[in-house]
């Protein structure tokens, strides 16, 4: 007997018949002799529901009254589950985050996970329940209801796992695992059987949807034992995520192409070349919960250097308004920035035991006449901010010359 988190994205979840599908695949797992925590996400559609619904009563939401909104959608979601399983004669008990006592920190719509007490959860599963928890969710030391922001379902899941030291956590989602790359981009991407922790970790960094970057982090931090799962499908060994990589450092260069829509440029010119500056400027948009990506500072002349940096599309008005009073604090020249870009993403650990991924990479983006706006590499991956419009060509391109087409060896 294994104790299993499983945890159920939108889509997986998003009627009530899709609900019972759930129900019935978690009912074969408890008729397996398991003990079973199921983490569930608010039915398709309904987070931007309830946003757009906040929205219409108030221009800017206040962020702790947005989160008290939102967390309803997996309330709603957890106790239909758990009907669901009761209607199978599988006993079963539903939680919301505060329930279970997953505290976090207070930045509301954006939180983190600071401890969980899983307590109420062992009770439980000793007694024969399937335990279903509100994903997304928990409750700061003041008792507020907090949000981890979008995709902290997952986050949920394995930070219960971690908790609860279970045997393996399963994320359920619309996929059967992790691909090479978006396959309504590249119909030739394929799945990968397993792709190491850093990998995965860079992939969803750099914009692979398939699971959120916290949950990666958890997992890898608390070496929880993950695996990728269709929803949809009633067979299949998804893919794992795992620890090991000696194999593949020999298999594959490149395990697979990342790219992110959602970022925005913004460049400061004529910054004082002074030691401090970028603290100057980076350091207020820390402060207003801005989180930035890529940076690069141009070679210095005549005491001056241009400064640029990415962020999140969603953050581009929200950094200009803070850099405002910086510009003119530190005497800069001006600011511009544009929300068209995108940052595509060759990511491998076979980067480490091998030269010229990087000149491949721009070789080929140049062939295409796709100029390079800005680059950041790392052991495992080479990132390259280019033009919007050029994404899909890019990712198409890159997917191809390092040879994931190719069916694997």
């Amino acid at each position: 007997m294994a104790l299993i988190v499983q945890k159920y994205g939108g889509t997986s979840v998003g009627s009530a018949e899709r609900i019972k599908n759930v129900a019935r695949r978690v009912a074969r797992w408890k008729g397996k002799g398991h003990d079973v925590v199921v983490v569930v996400s608010a039915m398709s559609g309904e987070t931007n529901r309830l946003i757009a619904l906040a929205k219409e009563v108030q221009g800017t939401p206040d962020p702790r009254e947005l989160d008290v909104a939102l967390s309803t959608g997996e309330q709603v979601t957890i106790a239909l589950l758990s009907m669901a399983l009761i209607d199978l004669g599988v006993r079963a008990r539903s939680y919301t985050g505060g329930q279970v006592k997953i505290m976090t920190d207070s930045a509301f719509t954006k939180a983190r996970i600071v401890s969980i007490d899983e307590a109420r959860i062992r009770a439980d599963l000793a007694h024969g329940h399937v335990v279903v928890v509100a994903g997304f969710q928990g409750v700061d030391e003041a008792g507020n209801i907090t949000t981890l922001g979008r995709g902290g379902s997952d986050t949920t899941g394995v930070a219960l796992a971690a908790a609860l030291k279970a045997d393996e956590c399963q994320i359920y989602t619309d996929v059967d695992g992790v691909y090479t790359t978006d396959p309504r981009i590249v119909p030739e991407a394929r799945r990968l059987s397993t792709i190491t922790f850093e990998e995965m970790l860079e992939m969803a960094s750099l914009g692979s949807k398939v699971l959120q970057i916290r949950s990666v982090e958890f997992a890898g931090k608390y070496r929880v034992k993950l695996r990728v799962l269709s929803s949809f499908e009633e067979e299949g060994e998804g893919t794992l995520i795992t620890f090991e990589e000696d194999d593949k450092m020999e298999q594959a260069i490149i395990s697979g192409i990342a790219f992110n829509r959602d970022e925005a440029k913004i460049t400061i010119l004529g910054v004082p070349d002074r030691p401090g500056i970028a603290y100057q400027i980076l350091g207020p948009v820390g402060d207003a919960n801005i989180d930035v990506d890529m940076i690069v500072q141009n070679v210095g002349h005549d005491g001056l250097t241009d400064f640029s940096f990415t962020v999140h599309r969603n953050d581009y008005q929200k950094t200009l308004d803070t850099l405002k009073p910086v510009i003119a604090h530190i005497k800069a020249r001006g600011i511009h920035g544009g929300d068209k870009i995108a940052k595509v993403s060759a990511v491998g650990v076979g980067m480490r035991s091998h030269a010229g991924i990087a000149s491949t990479m721009f070789r080929a983006l140049a062939e295409e006449g796709i100029n390079i706006e800005m680059i950041s590499t790392s052991e495992i991956k080479v990132s390259v901010v280019i033009d919007e419009k050029y994404m899909e060509l890019a990712v198409r391109v890159l997917h191809k010359v390092f040879g994931l087409d190719q069916p694997a060896a």
